[in-house]
């Protein structure tokens, strides 16, 4: 049994809602990250080196990853008992909420000690709030489409990624255009943490107005009948995932190693090794990373709709082979004197890229029950974020050595072994797309047999 038909107005709301939301979400994020690469080292950790500040401040941006599998855990349990919509919501005034006050924290100058303490705080609520977005965002889209073109409509809350690094590395790069770089260390770069209000309430408005998911609306139905007919209560969604999915979930954690690696690397991490190595002011770095992001932004859904046609597999692989080995062209490329091949080299970089985080929306959904699947895809996908994408600039920076002698060849053979774990974890599952979302309703008292929630 496929998805209830909907109208095309309906769902193109529920689209609009989770690409909205996302993008809103992924600035908030993203700009932190840019931020931490900029001004925080100076502003938080003034009494650090240049390098030991720059260590710190990639530090406070790996806390956020921290709290995304707690709350993927927390959002996944409340979305998989009482539905996507409502999640989604609560997880959007965190995010920006939290992204607001960060624009109002006193600096390192004003009140010592506690600011930085200030900014974990907020970082964490940050990173809480992301960890039950994503899973929520993808699935609304994926269990409101057709199975046919599922990796197609689903990469769009994925493409709300590279929106939100368009969008907070453009606002930044806006401001450095009209605002020197004392202003901008000095007030400028609290701008666009302020601007976060306003895209709260342009989010908040666009995904009140979507529908639950007819599919886990179905699913919620049987689950009340068996549970009356047995007089079993459901399972927690965790326990299902830890009793049925394991396998699933190490599949979604190593698919997406080479996947949120790439990504910190390139939209976080190039900021500093073009600025810290190579002696590019910020406009440089940031108009390249904004033109990167662009064409990132529009090719997504293509890899996702070439992968609703040859299988998530193909396309997936292709773009963690590629990465491996655009790890050894990438730093090489990045040039400070030369702003169109550093442009080309992390454009390169997000396409292979790409060709990972268009399909993975899809291939996620598919590897999970419903009544657990936003557990399950949360708790994959973000408690592999805390062991990749967490540390990924910290380690990057430390394996680069220094900013004076720099060793860039040593972050190409990081990226690369990323590269060897997910083409491991992607070669070892089966292909997914031609699987249907509403084919079971994964409710399984404790008196039924083990594997009734199938995917």
């Amino acid at each position: 049994m496929s998805a209830p038909p909907q109208s095309r107005s309906n769902f193109g709301r529920v689209v609009g809602a989770s690409i909205i939301g996302t993008t809103v979400e992924w600035y908030d994020f993203f700009l932190y990250g840019s931020a931490a690469a900029l001004v925080f080292p100076a502003l938080f950790f003034p009494d650090q080196s240049d390098f030991a500040g720059t260590l710190l401040s990639f530090g406070t941006y790996a806390v956020g990853f921290a709290a995304r599998p707690i709350g993927a855990l927390v959002f996944g349990h409340f979305g998989d008992r009482i539905g996507r919509k409502k999640l989604l919501v609560i997880s959007l005034l965190m995010m920006g909420g939290s992204t607001f006050a960060i624009g109002l924290l006193p600096t390192f100058g004003t009140v010592g000690v506690l600011a930085p303490v200030l900014l974990v705080t907020l970082r964490l609520i940050q990173g809480f709030a992301l960890g039950g977005e994503w899973g929520g965002a993808v699935l609304l889209v994926s269990e409101h489409g057709k199975p046919e073109n599922r990796g197609f409509w689903a990469s769009w809350p994925q493409a709300g990624a590279p929106a939100g690094n368009l969008l907070a590395t453009g606002v930044l790069a806006l401001l450095a255009v009209f605002q020197s770089d004392e202003a901008f260390q000095s007030w400028g770069w609290r701008i666009p943490f302020l601007l976060s209000a306003v895209l709260i309430v342009v989010g908040l408005f666009v995904r009140l107005a979507v529908t639950e998911s007819p599919v886990f609306l179905e699913a919620q139905r049987v689950a009340a009948e068996k549970a009356a007919e047995s007089g079993v209560a459901e399972k927690a969604p965790i326990l299902t995932v830890l009793g049925h999915y394991k396998r699933e979930v190490l599949v979604a954690m190593g698919a997406r190693i080479a996947e949120n690696v790439s990504f910190y690397l390139l939209t976080a991490f190039s900021l500093t090794y073009l600025t810290k190595t190579q002696g590019a002011d910020t406009s440089f770095t940031l108009n390249a990373l904004v033109l990167a992001s662009a064409v990132h932004l529009v090719t997504i859904p293509l890899w996702g709709a070439l992968s609703d046609r040859i299988g998530r597999k193909p396309v997936y692989l292709f773009g963690a082979v590629g990465i491996g080995v655009w790890a050894f062209a990438l730093f090489g490329l990045l040039d400070a004197d030369n702003f169109w091949l550093s442009v080309f080299a992390i454009t390169g970089g997000l396409l292979f890229h790409g060709a990972m985080y268009g399909p993975q929306a899809a291939f996620f959904a598919e590897l999970f029950g419903t009544k657990s699947r936003y557990t399950g895809v949360g708790i994959g996908s973000q408690l592999a974020s805390l062991v990749a994408g967490a540390p990924a600039p910290l380690v990057a920076v430390a394996l680069l050595g220094s900013f004076t002698d720099p060793n860039p060849t040593r972050v190409s053979l990081y990226l690369l072994a990323c590269a060897v774990v997910t083409v491991v974890a992607v070669l070892s599952y089966g292909e997914t797309r031609t699987r249907d979302l509403a084919d079971d309703h994964a409710v399984v008292p404790k008196t039924e047999g083990r594997r009734v929630e199938t995917v």
